[in-house]
């Protein structure tokens, strides 16, 4: 009864039955609680269905009752992680990586895993021996080739990245990822390109339209590189349009949004003097991608004082969240969400971020939050931290809107991939930001990205004296 009650809900999470997989799930822990397996599979459709501390409680229920699963052990770590409990993870991942055999990690699916939650909790140096060992252990398997060229290319070895890019593209020609990934490594030269090779991919047809819109990239991408801008420029605009023409996405509910969020926090919102959390440990750094917001957060998270945390995407979760929680709380469009936001309460946001955020804030007083779109929430992320620092980057309105026009973005910004859709949202987010601007003045430090790479020291110097941190000459160094 409970076997054919398990397998039922594994080919229901499978084939994602969601509803029949929770129902199934319901069952089994319910009328078998002793039953280990149960649990574990419990925890994969908490997992599935993005409900992180859901499913590390299954898990560790399914470990007390049965020690010894290698498979049960790293699924908690990824559990863990998913949790930001980034501590605990790496803990039970390094005890993996000391001797992944002799804790019952044995086949080629169980190490990549390994590898691939490693790379995750930033032991990277654990991910590319892994990744290594992979590939002596499968050579023929270009994904495993992939893999440990992404962590090459991190580790700045471009010229190994290069060699195992080369080695999955022969195994695979039709790893798409991988061409763009080898294109992207180093600037190219007239003498030492990809382009023909490229060409002919595309001409013999890409059956996957993801595919063609890698390829075209990776040509934009080198055709630049080697001063072809005509030619370059056709290959964007044609992966562009193709990858706008399979996003469903509609510009006017984001302008919307914006225009409700000045209409909602304006000066009268201000006005009443919130309290809130009383916190200075973050520093949020703001703008539109491709701005420089990566080298501010690398050059603050070269500091003793500081830790570079990465995008965050707390704030914006926990906000969603207290809203939805929240007993008045029927309504669910988003414009609503955004007048429903003024009434929040901005003392209880603001602790239950820092809480959130601690496993990964690490051991100094303060800690970078690099998530581009806060730029949305700056007036909230006042209210909530009002002692938190912010940071916005801005760059050349021409220089930002082309790099976000030409980069291939993963699920983020689908207004990037249509030049009119890319002006318009840029519009929109320099009225918000002059909004910000307006009803707090003082309160967002603006870094304008050229005088930063023409004046390095000078600036940097300007950037941590507003942070309220000593120089360190360690912050010119970041790319060491």
């Amino acid at each position: 009864d409970k076997q054919q009650l398990l397998q039922y809900l594994w080919q229901a999470l499978r084939e994602r039955r969601l509803p029949e997989a929770i129902s199934a799930s319901n069952q089994l822990t319910g009328r078998f609680p002793k039953f280990a397996p149960g649990w574990y599979a419990s925890s994969h459709l908490a997992q599935s269905v993005n409900q992180p501390r859901k499913a590390l409680l299954a898990i560790d229920r399914a470990l007390r009752l049965e020690t010894g699963h290698a498979d049960w052990q790293l699924h908690r770590a990824a559990c863990l992680l998913k949790c930001g409990e980034l501590a605990d993870a790496r803990e039970a991942l390094e005890r993996f990586c000391a001797d992944p055999a002799a804790l019952g990690l044995t086949t080629s699916a169980q190490l990549s895993q390994l590898a691939f939650l490693c790379n995750q909790a930033d032991l990277h140096k654990e991910s590319g021996a892994l990744y290594l060992k992979l590939t002596r252990l499968e050579p023929g398997n270009g994904g495993h080739w992939y893999n440990l060229a992404t962590i090459q290319r991190f580790q700045g070895m471009i010229d190994a990245a290069e060699a195992s890019l080369a080695k999955a593209i022969e195994l695979n020609p039709k790893d798409y990822e991988a061409y763009e990934l080898r294109a992207d490594l180093r600037t190219q030269t007239v003498d030492s390109n990809h382009v023909g090779q490229l060409e002919k991919v595309l001409a013999r047809g890409i059956e996957q339209p993801a595919g063609e819109v890698r390829i075209c990239y990776a040509l934009a991408k080198e055709l630049e590189d080697i001063g072809e801008h005509a030619r370059s420029f056709a290959y964007l605009q044609r992966g562009a349009a193709l990858r706008r023409k399979h996003i469903q996405y509609r510009l006017e509910d984001d302008l919307q949004i914006m225009r409700e969020i000045r209409k909602t926090f304006g000066a009268a919102f201000f006005d009443r003097n919130l309290p809130g959390y009383q916190a200075t440990g973050p520093i949020f750094v703001i703008g539109l991608p491709r701005t420089g917001t990566t080298l501010v957060e690398r050059i603050l998270g070269s500091h003793s004082q500081v830790t570079a945390a990465g995008e965050l995407n707390q704030f914006a979760e926990l906000l969603t969240r207290q809203l939805r929680n929240s007993p008045a709380q029927q309504r669910t469009s988003r414009a609503d969400l955004v007048s429903d936001a003024a009434n929040l309460d901005f003392e209880q946001l603001g602790k239950a971020y820092l809480k959130s955020v601690q496993p990964l804030a690490g051991p100094t007083p303060l800690f970078v939050d690099k998530m581009p779109l806060n730029f949305l929430y700056a007036g909230l992320i006042h209210t909530a931290l009002p002692a938190a620092t912010i940071v916005q980057v801005t760059r050349h309105p021409m220089d930002t809107c082309y790099a976000i026009f030409k980069r291939l973005f993963g699920d983020a910004y689908p207004w990037s991939y249509d030049i009119e859709e890319v002006a318009l949202y840029y519009l929109a987010y320099t009225k918000l930001m002059a909004h910000w601007n307006s009803v707090l003045p003082g309160v967002i430090y603006e870094v304008r990205y050229e005088r930063l790479v023409a004046d390095a020291e000078r600036e940097t110097r300007q950037l941590l004296d507003h942070c309220g941190l000593p120089w360190e000459k360690s912050c010119l160094h970041f790319h060491q």
